[in-house]
């Protein structure tokens, strides 16, 4: 199969959390978005409101504040360089568009030991024969929600099961398929995965320096949340840590502010399609 790269660019709401609005190539555009009124009347604390995009979020996904704490301040600066404050951290983010591939550079400078998860909470406009591709036997990690999908009772108090991919615990999560009433969540121990749709490809990378944990999240809700009113909505999230709720992380499971007082790591982003 011969493949040809697409050049991507990427746009962005500063006012609004800093949010990707959009990664397009090609023709196409890979971020999958909602109309959401009331996401331009969030406050710092506010539940997370879902309009789609890549949501920076951090210290934490879940837990509090719900989905972090940078996606709902206003950043300041340029869409090549913008910065957000929050009450224990900064984040600065540089973004450049390098013969076609995005990459995105980020820097949190807060007090040594410092620890926090970060994801690039991507949510992808995908069809239902979507494939998510990371390398076989991969170490992952699913979440409650995907109790009632096992065939195994869930133990007490387990805050996460450990598998491997792309079954983790007999859980088939590399295709996405349409939609069942489900929605699950899972962390790949691997900092790059591909996306493929039909003809069209999605690289995924995440590159910090040594000691850092780096992971891949998914978020895989088939028309399953929220109760209520359900929608379909495929997460791909490069992250730092290896768990979507800071509180609930062990020894490697988030990154940690070095002495320096600074900590910097790399989002890359590479769209093909298969001729």
């Amino acid at each position: 199969m011969v493949t040809a790269s697409v050049p991507l660019r990427a746009r962005f709401d500063l006012d609004r959390g800093g949010r990707w609005v959009s990664l397009s190539g090609g023709g196409r555009e890979w971020l999958w978005s909602r109309p959401e009124p009331a996401r331009a009347s969030v406050v710092p604390g506010s539940a997370f409101v879902d309009a789609g995009g890549l949501e920076e979020c951090v210290p934490t996904v879940r837990g509090v504040p719900d989905h972090g704490d940078a996606w709902s301040r206003a950043w300041k600066g340029s869409p090549g360089e913008s910065a957000v404050s929050c009450e224990d951290f900064e984040l600065l983010r540089e973004v450049e568009e390098d013969a076609g591939t995005v990459v995105a550079t980020y820097r949190m400078s807060a007090d040594p030991g410092y620890t926090f998860v970060w994801a690039a909470h991507a949510l992808l406009d995908l069809g239902e024969n979507a494939r998510l591709l990371a390398p076989e036997d991969t170490p992952a990690r699913i979440f409650p929600e995907a109790a009632p999908l096992l065939d195994r009772a869930w133990p007490y108090g387990a805050t996460h099961l450990d598998g491997r991919w792309p079954a983790p615990l007999g859980l088939r999560l590399d295709r996405f398929g349409p939609d069942d009433g489900t929605a699950v969540g899972a962390v790949l121990r691997c900092e790059a995965v591909r996306v493929v749709d039909g003809g069209d490809v999605l690289d995924l990378r995440v590159e910090a320096p040594e000691g850092v944990p780096v992971s891949t999240a998914l978020w895989r809700n088939l028309g399953g949340f929220p109760a209520g009113s359900p929608y379909r909505s495929i997460g791909v999230e490069p992250m730092l840590g290896a768990v979507f709720d800071l509180s609930e992380a062990g020894p490697g499971d988030a990154a940690v502010i070095p002495s320096s007082g600074e900590l910097t790591w790399r989002l890359v982003l590479a769209a093909e399609r298969m001729n």
